[in-house]
């Protein structure tokens, strides 16, 4: 891109911007003749996805920021007015919008708002930050036909975000996303109103307690064990990060009533866009945990939890028998919930006619034994939750199963129907029933942990992120997953490949016979899967969300005599086994790199 085009870009962006913030970074900028940093944030528009918006905060085109909201929001609220003529021409419409402890947050929360109300849809906005199963849970409960959420989820703090929800709560899919992007992409004009206007007209209300209550009751009925809970509760302690964001609220409130005794890490309980304590607000990485486990192991704790600063996502560590603090991978702690979801609905005759479980393709097969052995069907979507939430949807319109459970290996589990979105709050009730039912069976998590293990093969999980950013990331990306589909491996870590599924195509082959192809039924994403002889799978995917591509490796060492010297050696090959198919990933991006 050369200077005039960038600085035409520049020019247009500054005359536009209504934020002075924003604004003057690109005034200043411009000003500097800075045209390495413009060229970042203007060579590309940021593009509103299927689910939304993310992205560096700042001025310019291709960052976060208010105008990009107001231009997403415009095309949001075009679409709905569409989308419901009787409620538009009845003006029932309803929008719901939450935001999370993020820089900016408030500011692009009301932004929202206000052009819902202009355009004739009333907007109930959360008087304060709240977490992103609760957004999902106000708008089945308002009857609203749409919502936004302003988060980043467990991004760094340099960015924010925006997603968008449909009336059943769940983030929007098709056919609704491309017909969301073609009218943002279309607006030409910005309606808007006042704060003091849009709640003197009635079309702006503040909601919070209202919700909240609700919503703490919702979680609290998922639980299956209430009188244990009444009984054992004051003997477990459990430390509880919010990671600075929204969770401290609901989760001290929920776990609190059930008579926990609850530790909340005081460097870490207020919001806090800056995240000061953290680099990553993630409970999926351990440098994030570092406080708590001080306090953990200060306070003699029984166990660990985290909540990212949107509360969707929930993370674990427990200690083990020599005092060491082990933190669970969502895939072990989806795995111990589906287990004691599955027995405590057959034990307490409450499993339905058909039921079903719904796990992300690149969520290890770990869960897949468990459904089998409790005749659970085990269904597969794409990677992230609005599929889940799809698939669940599906049930209930056709009948064809009732959903019981659904994950993902990012830390995203939903026990409950009526939050059509991942859950930290509900998940953190429903792991506190859970440690507090193994002990009473004289057992610890990780120890039932390994009794799983034992009966149906030992699962070791490793993830691999690369990150290509600037202006020639998304071309290096291209030309990696260009050159796996290309140059497919036939042996990853020494083991055959047997199986490649590639799901952009749509279609499954024996490498060896690549001319054999067999179609599969999922929607089309970037993804290839590699399946290993032991039944290892390795999972190619370009992030949706970030200038990176994962690689999932869902390793698997076959059951053996049940014994512990078997898992001890199982837990060594596994880690042998995942060493070797990191090199082997890492030679395949350098080769494609260069």
């Amino acid at each position: 891109m050369d200077k005039s085009e960038i600085l035409n870009r520049a020019k247009a962006y500054i005359a536009a911007e209504q934020d002075e913030r924003f604004r003057k970074e690109v005034e200043d900028l411009v000003a500097k003749e800075d045209y390495k940093e413009l060229e970042d944030r203007f060579y590309q528009t940021l593009e509103f996805g299927t689910g939304g918006l993310r992205g560096i905060m700042g001025g310019g085109t291709n960052r976060m920021n208010t105008l990009e909201i107001n231009l997403a929001t415009q095309g949001l609220a075009n679409y709905v007015l569409k989308a419901f003529p009787k409620e538009a021409k009845a003006g029932t419409l309803k929008a719901v919008i939450a935001y999370d402890s993020r820089l900016n947050s408030d500011v692009f929360a009301e932004a929202t708002a206000l052009i819902f109300a202009a355009n004739g849809i009333k907007a109930y906005l959360f008087s304060s930050l709240r977490p992103t199963p609760e957004l999902s849970f106000a708008i089945r409960t308002l009857g609203a036909q749409t919502g936004v959420v302003v988060t980043a989820s467990h991004n760094p703090r340099m960015y924010n975000g925006y997603k968008a929800y449909w009336n059943d709560g769940a983030q929007v899919i098709e056919p609704h996303d491309k017909g969301i992007i073609e009218e943002v992409n279309k607006v030409k004009e910005v309606k808007t109103m006042t704060r003091v206007e849009a709640i003197a007209t009635g079309k702006l209300e503040l909601i919070d307690k209202e919700i909240d209550e609700k919503f703490w009751e919702m979680c609290k009925a998922q639980l299956f064990r209430p009188a244990l809970i009444k009984e054992k509760a004051k003997d477990v302690r459990i430390v509880y990060t919010p990671l600075h964001g929204t969770g401290a609220m609901h989760v001290e409130k929920v776990l609190g009533d059930l008579g926990l005794n609850i530790i909340t890490v005081p460097e870490q309980r207020e919001p806090d866009g800056n995240f000061p304590t953290v680099e990553k607000p993630n409970p999926e990485e351990k440098p994030a945990l570092t406080l708590a486990v001080e306090l953990a192991k200060k306070e003699k704790a029984d166990g660990l939890m985290a909540t990212d600063p949107d509360a969707d996502r929930f993370g674990t560590a427990f200690p083990d028998k020599d005092g060491n603090w082990v933190l669970l991978s969502g895939n072990q702690m989806g795995a111990l919930l589906m287990d004691y979801v599955l027995f405590s609905r057959e034990e307490l005759g409450k499993m339905p006619k058909n039921p079903a479980i719904i796990r992300s393709i690149v969520t290890s097969p770990f869960g897949d034994y468990i459904c089998k052995k409790h005749n659970v069907k085990m269904m597969e979507c794409l990677t992230g939750f609005k599929w889940i939430a799809a698939m669940e949807a599906d049930f209930e319109k056709d009948g064809s199963a009732d959903y019981v459970f659904g994950l993902e290996e990012s830390y995203g589990y939903k026990v409950e129907k009526e939050v059509m979105d991942k859950d930290g709050v509900s998940a953190a009730a429903m792991c506190a029933e859970m440690i507090l039912y193994w002990r009473s069976k004289g057992k610890s998590l990780l120890e039932h942990l390994d009794e799983l293990y034992k009966e149906f093969g030992y699962f070791e999980d490793r993830a691999i992120s690369q990150n290509f950013p600037g202006a020639s990331g998304g071309e290096t990306m291209k030309g990696i997953m260009a050159d796996l589909r290309e140059h497919a491996p036939l042996t990853l870590g020494g083991e055959k490949v047997v199986k490649i599924r590639d799901v952009q195509n749509s279609v499954i082959f024996d490498p060896a016979n690549p001319s054999k192809k067999e179609p599969f039924n999922l929607p089309k994403s970037n993804v290839l899967q590699f399946y290993l002889e032991s039944g290892t799978i390795v999972s190619a995917r370009p992030s949706g969300t970030e200038p990176k591509i994962k690689f999932y490796i869902n390793s698997l060492i076959p059951a053996g005599d049940g014994s512990d010297a078997w898992l001890a050696d199982a837990k060594k090959k596994a880690a042998v086994l995942c060493d070797n198919i990191s090199k082997d990933i890492q030679a395949k991006i350098d080769a494609a790199s260069k």
